[in-house]
């Protein structure tokens, strides 16, 4: 059983674009979005064009309506939107969000799906939000900034059939807008928008430890999200299908 590690919000010099067992590692960048990828093989052109694609149906959606950008709370659904544009404009409706608390997840998943025709497992990272299809299980590292978790704990993902998602949102970390306290709020959904979307709400409540619980509770009422996770300093919450992995204890069985 392979172990593929991946850290959220930790800094660039982490992605590593050797050879890593069964993928190949690659960076593509297009203005704010600079994706990590791995896959079987490397496919930078079509990544390159995916990404392009995405990034279109999202700007078209911003020049007819400036609020799609701007707003903090969900909007209404338009038909003139691209189907990236109006899987961000739902997920922000299901979290009580503005769609553009889901474009990074939205990214990754549009990005992840479509190389899913040229390599059977796929790995895109986003800032930190993250799309995976993979056939073997992994732990995802949490980087949490100053916190005492970091880098101590991971998530373990068993294989997914047809993608999952895990988003991130950090008041400490990162440069995305975040109304909370949270060194790191998590959320795992097979919908990578609506992770996102959640990840963002789960970290704007998150202002002291004793919303911890609550929060991740809420998280997990929404329709569509597995599990998630919530840090704050020293102290940490996790409700539904979240399985922790101590990663000292990792370390050791991997160098045996």
């Amino acid at each position: 059983m392979s172990v593929t590690g991946i850290t959220f919000f930790e800094p660039k010099t982490y992605r590593d674009f050797g050879k890593s067992g069964r993928f190949e590692a690659f960076r593509v960048v297009v203005e704010q979005s600079d994706l990590y990828v791995k896959a079987h093989r490397k496919l930078e052109k079509e990544t390159y064009q995916l990404l392009c694609e995405c990034r279109a149906q999202v700007e078209d959606a911003i020049a007819r309506r400036k609020d799609f950008l701007t707003s903090l709370i969900p909007l209404d659904e338009d038909p003139r939107d691209g189907p990236v544009a109006a899987l961000m404009v739902q997920a922000g409706k299901k979290a009580g969000t503005g769609p553009m608390a889901a474009v990074a997840g939205a990214v990754a998943d549009f990005v992840g799906q479509g190389l899913m025709q040229w390599s059977p497992e796929v790995i895109v990272e986003n800032g930190g939000d993250i799309f995976l299809k993979v056939d073997e299980p992994m732990v995802a590292g949490i980087f949490a900034g100053t916190s005492p978790f970091t880098n101590r704990i991971g998530l373990r993902i068993e294989p997914t059939l047809l993608g999952l998602g895990l988003c991130t949102s950090s008041a400490s970390v990162g440069h995305s807008l975040s109304l909370g306290k949270a060194d790191a709020a998590t959320v795992i959904s097979r919908d990578t928008p609506l992770a996102d979307a959640v990840a963002t709400a789960l970290g704007n409540q998150v202002k002291k430890p004793s919303d911890l619980q609550r929060a991740v509770e809420w998280a997990v009422s929404v329709p569509g999200v597995d599990g998630a996770l919530a840090i704050i300093r020293d102290r940490i919450a996790a409700q539904g299908n979240v399985e922790l992995v101590d990663l000292s204890t990792q370390d050791k069985e991997m160098s045996k």
